[in-house]
C-alpha cells in the first residue's frame, strides 16, 4: 500500500473513532463529566508515556519542556482541550449529540476566522461567503433552540483555539499530548480526590467493568490523535479537510437514529444551511488547491513524508 492510501486509511480510522465517541461516553456513566475528563487525562498520560518509552521518543518531550515558550503554549492548549472534552462529554451524556455534531461541522469555519483575527490571514471571496452563510445558519438554529447553540459554539471555539495553539509550536502528536496531559494532571488528581472524599467518585465503586472502561478512556483519547498525526504526514491538507466531515456526520447519525434526538424542520433547515456553507468552503478550497498544484514546480518528495 502506497503512502497516500495508507494516509487515507489512517485518517478514516481516526475520524471514525471520533465519530463513535457518542456511543462510547455514555458507557462511562454513572461517572459525571468532571470525573470522566479527569480519568481521561490520567490514563492518557500513562498510555502515551508507555508508548513514548517503547518508541524511544522521550528526547522530544525534554526539548518541548526545556523551551519556555513552547511550554506556555502547550499549557494553554491543555486547558483548551480539557475544556473541549468536558463540554463534549456533557453534551453527549445530556442528550445533545446532534448539537455536538454541529460544533464539529462549523469548526473549519471558526478556524478560518481565527486565522484572520490572530494571524491576519486574508480570506478569498467565497470563503467570506461561506462564513456569512454559516452565520445565517447559527441564527436559524438559535431561533429553533430558543437559545444560541452554545454547546456547538463552545466546542467549535475551544477546538479551533486548540488548533491555533498547536500551530504556534512544532511538537509531534505523542510528545505534545504527554506534555499537555501532564500539565493538567494535578487538577485531575484534585478533582478525583474531592469526588471520592465526598463519596461521589465511581472508580472502584461501580464494578470492575466500569473501572476498566474508565481506564480505556486514555487509549480512546490517544489512539485517534496518533492516527490523525500519521495521516497528516502522508496526505494533503485538502484531503484531511474532506475526511474531517466524517466525524460530525457519524455523530449526527448517532444522535438522530440511535438516541432518537428530535430533528424538527427548523433545525434541519439550520443544518442544511451549515452544509451549504461547508459545500461553498470546500469547493473553494479544492479549486484553490488544484490551481496551486498546476502552478507548482514539480519537486522530489522527501523520504518519510
Amino acid at each position: 500500500m502506497d503512502e497516500r492510501r495508507l494516509g487515507v486509511v489512517f485518517g478514516l480510522a481516526a475520524y471514525s473513532m471520533w465519530g463513535l465517541f457518542p456511543l462510547y461516553f455514555p458507557l462511562l456513566e454513572p461517572a459525571g463529566g468532571l470525573e470522566i475528563v479527569a480519568h481521561r487525562v490520567l490514563w492518557s498520560l500513562l498510555f502515551v508515556a508507555l508508548l513514548l518509552t517503547a518508541v524511544r521518543r522521550w528526547p522530544h518531550v525534554r526539548s518541548a519542556v526545556a523551551d519556555r515558550r513552547t511550554l506556555l503554549v502547550l499549557a494553554g492548549a491543555a486547558v483548551l482541550i480539557a475544556g473541549n472534552w468536558l463540554i463534549f462529554v456533557y453534551g453527549v451524556n445530556s442528550g445533545h449529540v446532534v448539537e455536538t455534531s454541529l460544533g464539529y461541522f462549523i469548526n473549519p469555519l471558526v478556524s478560518v476566522l481565527l486565522g484572520v483575527v490572530v494571524f491576519g490571514e486574508r480570506l478569498r471571496r467565497w470563503q467570506w461567503v461561506a462564513v456569512a452563510i454559516a452565520a445565517v445558519a447559527v441564527a436559524v438554529l438559535t431561533i429553533d433552540y430558543g437559545r444560541p447553540p452554545w454547546i456547538a459554539l463552545s466546542l467549535a471555539g475551544t477546538f479551533g483555539l486548540y488548533g491555533l495553539m498547536k500551530k504556534l509550536v512544532r511538537v509531534e502528536a505523542a510528545p505534545g499530548l504527554l506534555v499537555e496531559t501532564a500539565l493538567v494532571t494535578l487538577p485531575a488528581v484534585a478533582v478525583l480526590t474531592l469526588l471520592h472524599a465526598d463519596g461521589a467518585g465511581t472508580f472502584g465503586n461501580a464494578g470492575a467493568g466500569h473501572a476498566l472502561l474508565l481506564v480505556t478512556s486514555g487509549i480512546a483519547t490517544a489512539v485517534p490523535l496518533l492516527l490523525f498525526a500519521a495521516a497528516a504526514r502522508r496526505i494533503p491538507l485538502s484531503t484531511i479537510g474532506l475526511l474531517q466531515y466524517l466525524t460530525p456526520l457519524m455523530q449526527l447519525a448517532v444522535g438522530v437514529f440511535v438516541y432518537d434526538e428530535p430533528m424538527p424542520p427548523a433545525r434541519l433547515a439550520g443544518f442544511a444551511v451549515v452544509w451549504l456553507a461547508l459545500a461553498v468552503f470546500t469547493a473553494d478550497t479544492l479549486r484553490h488547491a488544484r490551481a496551486g498544484t498546476r502552478r507548482a514546480v514539480p519537486a522530489v518528495v522527501p523520504a518519510g513524508l
